[in-house]
């Protein structure tokens, strides 16, 4: 597989971003940790927007940079998107205007990216004759993006496309984001410190924090680990899942999930059985008991085994890693009272009680 390799380094007088990592070429790795730790920076070295940093460089077994940044390919030879936070549309031209602009000045590149193929995907058709100074702000970015699209681009680079947006505008781009990697098979690195929207988004991702990286791999076995704390502003501890609908129960309003013969009750999802969907569950959302409670409305029950506790000596709360089995696992967060008078331990049985579930991504996969 083809990967993005860097060995960076950039100083600041108050401030040095230093990290060294590879990236597979494929689906969309988040750059995630608080505002400050260095994620924009990183993103607008690969872009060849930064010329102060040294270190090296390679895209797929091609040079980008080799010493300082001053030897490097230049910006728009390396066939990076890159999509701001802000949307930076011309506003002198109308949707199809910026679209075309950028089309007409991409055909040269050889792609299987077209105008109507971009415009089919993000659903841009009504606004075509719009100005741009009369879209909304969710409106705007998807412009943003496919006009980056229409670059025809290798990689594509987002840094917090999704910050100026409130949670409305928010939810109804988010479902477009989900299908860029399928739609157009171009690996993306997504810059965020919102933590559901990594879950949500990504396959893999990349924890910054002070300028050093912390952490990195698939997005649901970063989760999981108990050595990286709130960061203090989007992040909640939990894990990501993807389980299987295998029933649907019109009585009561509710569908079944399978998590490898461990069955999750949940509000009636619109989706036909079989679909795969990726859940998050958050530690806060788990409870534990040493034995399988009676006379409760909490109807998801599973089955677990302790794996890891940290429960450090000046915190008041202990998280928990549970086993549920393949391989799965969730996180809990409780007491450190509960976990001396529960008598919980590494190995020990104890049952998992779920209150909550957010759903990612419905129609994650198929089948």
């Amino acid at each position: 597989m083809s990967t993005l390799k860097f060995d960076l380094k950039i100083s600041y007088p108050d401030f040095t971003l230093e990290v060294a990592h590879a990236i597979p070429l494929e689906g969309i790795t988040a750059l995630f940790g608080p505002s400050g730790c260095g994620k924009s920076t990183l993103l607008r070295i690969l872009a060849g927007l930064e010329c102060k940093a040294e270190g090296r460089i390679e895209f797929s077994g091609e040079i980008w940079q080799s010493g300082t940044g001053h030897q490097q390919l230049a910006a728009h030879k390396r066939g990076a998107g890159y999509v701001f936070q802000d949307a930076r549309l011309f506003p002198h031209l109308d949707v199809e205007g910026n679209l075309s602009y950028a089309e007409r000045r991409s055909r040269h590149v050889a792609s299987g990216i077209g105008l109507d193929q971009v415009i089919s995907a993000l659903d841009l058709a009504p606004l075509l004759g719009r100005r741009v100074t009369s879209l909304s702000g969710g409106e705007r970015q998807r412009v943003a993006i496919g006009r980056t699209l229409l670059t025809r681009p290798r990689l594509l680079l987002m840094d917090e496309p999704l910050a100026a947006l409130d949670f409305k505008r928010k939810a109804e781009i988010l479902p477009y984001l989900e299908r860029l990697p399928r739609a157009f098979d171009i690996p993306t690195i997504y810059v965020s410190h919102d933590i559901d929207e990594v879950a949500r988004l990504a396959d893999r991702m990349m924890v910054l924090r002070n300028g050093r990286l912390l952490a990195a791999g698939p997005v649901d076995v970063v989760l999981e680990r108990l050595d990286l704390p709130g960061n203090g502003e989007r992040f909640e501890p939990g894990v990501a899942l993807t389980a299987r609908i295998v029933g649907h129960d019109p009585r009561y309003r509710l569908s079944q999930l399978d998590l490898d013969d461990q069955i999750l009750s949940v509000p009636e999802l619109d989706a036909p059985i079989g679909t795969s969907l990726r859940l998050r569950i958050k530690a806060r959302d788990i409870s534990i008991a040493t034995e399988r409670p009676q006379g409760i409305s909490i109807r998801n029950i599973l089955t677990a085994r302790i794996a890891e506790i940290a429960a450090p000596a000046d915190a008041a709360q202990a998280d928990l890693l549970l086993d549920i089995g393949s391989g799965r696992h969730l996180r809990a967060r409780i007491t450190r009272a509960s976990v001396v008078e529960l008598g919980l331990v590494p190995g020990a049985d104890i049952f998992a009680l779920v209150k909550s579930v957010t759903f990612d991504a419905p129609g994650f996969g198929a089948p």
